[in-house]
């Protein structure tokens, strides 16, 4: 009898994610979704050539695909349309994912039982090229971020600068010049401040009724300016 993953040391990723949903503070990305995924039974042995899925005359289930990043996991879910639940799960690991050589909407997914880690490929295809495309592309771009944040961070580090005053070295201060500056500097901040304030006291006067009334543009007024709304 086969040994369970648990048994050969195997960790089973596929139990990990489900108990991983019981956890709201673990964070989930859906790298994308595609709601028309079909999954078919696969011969016994593919061609000498690889899988093709021209020889896939069983089809056993329709629903979407999900690619979906849980906390270090990331896995490919096939989920029923209906009712959310789960129908198969493929961790994304070396060799979980493998291409047909007749078709480039054709793949073959290995699926982990989630109850005894034990595994198995199934046929999946995809009606459209363009799911296709975004199911490679989401894969390719998890594998690169994943080893992004696994490299290492090398810092340069190059000789220690020395910035003690040597022996000898003399700091000149022109305190003439730093005390005009100065000056000359109350002396604008003073004006001013006093340009603001008499505007400021203006603004709070009640104008004279016998005052000549302002006049009206063509348009007969203000134009607002509205705020534009960035949609994600």
């Amino acid at each position: 009898m086969p040994l369970t993953a648990e048994e050969a040391g195997v960790p089973n990723v596929a139990a990990a994610y489900l108990k991983s949903l019981e956890d709201p503070e673990v964070i989930e990305r859906v790298r994308c979704s595609i709601p028309d995924a079909h999954v078919f039974k696969l011969p016994h042995r593919p061609t000498a050539g690889g899988w093709r899925g021209a020889d896939w005359d069983q089809e056993v289930w329709q629903g979407t695909l999900k690619v979906v990043e849980r906390g270090d996991l990331t896995v490919i879910l096939l989920v029923d349309r209906a009712n959310g639940g789960i129908f198969a799960v493929c961790p994304v690991q070396d060799g979980a994912v493998d291409r047909c050589v007749d078709s480039s909407r054709y793949f073959v997914l290995r699926v982990e039982n989630a109850q005894n880690g034990r595994h198995m490929y199934i046929g999946m295809a995809f009606n459209e090229r363009n799911d296709a495309f975004d199911f490679n592309t989401s894969l390719e771009d998890s594998r690169r971020e994943k080893e992004i944040e696994a490299a290492p961070v090398v810092v340069e580090q190059g000789p220690a600068k020395d910035y003690s005053m040597k022996d000898g070295d003399k700091i000149h201060i022109n305190v003439n010049k730093v005390a005009g500056k100065r000056t000359s500097s109350r002396r604008t901040k003073s004006a001013t401040v006093g340009k603001k304030g008499s505007a400021a006291v203006g603004l709070f006067l009640k104008g004279n009724p016998r005052d000549t009334k302002p006049r009206r543009t063509e348009s007969g007024g203000v134009e607002a300016f509205g705020a534009n709304e960035f949609g994600s």
